[in-house]
């Protein structure tokens, strides 16, 4: 007895299948999933990668934080020049002791 090769009870079916198999190989192609493990089996350079991320978020918040500072001193300048009472005063206090610090006046 020869066996006899089977079609498929619902090609329609199998074709989705295939289709969804080959969406999903693209998928991790497109995550470059390959290219992730090869990083994690090479320590050395996990460690390099992962200490040039550090250096650039550490440089990043450190421009933010310079950046953030000179705009609440701006505002607390213009704080002072509106004259309220109370908060004016100590707003004038805070900018003098910063400019002092910064050597501006």
């Amino acid at each position: 007895m020869k066996e006899e090769k089977k079609k498929p009870e619902n090609p329609q079916l199998l074709e989705k299948v295939s289709q969804k198999i080959d969406d999903m190989a693209v998928d991790l192609e497109k995550l470059k999933v390959a290219e992730y493990i090869e990083m994690l089996n090479n320590p050395r350079r996990l460690l390099f990668l992962n200490f040039l991320a550090g250096i650039a978020r550490g440089l990043g918040m450190a421009i933010g934080f310079t950046i953030l500072g000179a705009i609440v001193l701006i505002i607390l300048r213009e704080l002072v020049v509106l004259n309220l009472p109370l908060v004016g005063g100590f707003i004038a206090e805070v900018v003098r002791m910063v400019q002092t610090q910064m050597g501006m006046q």
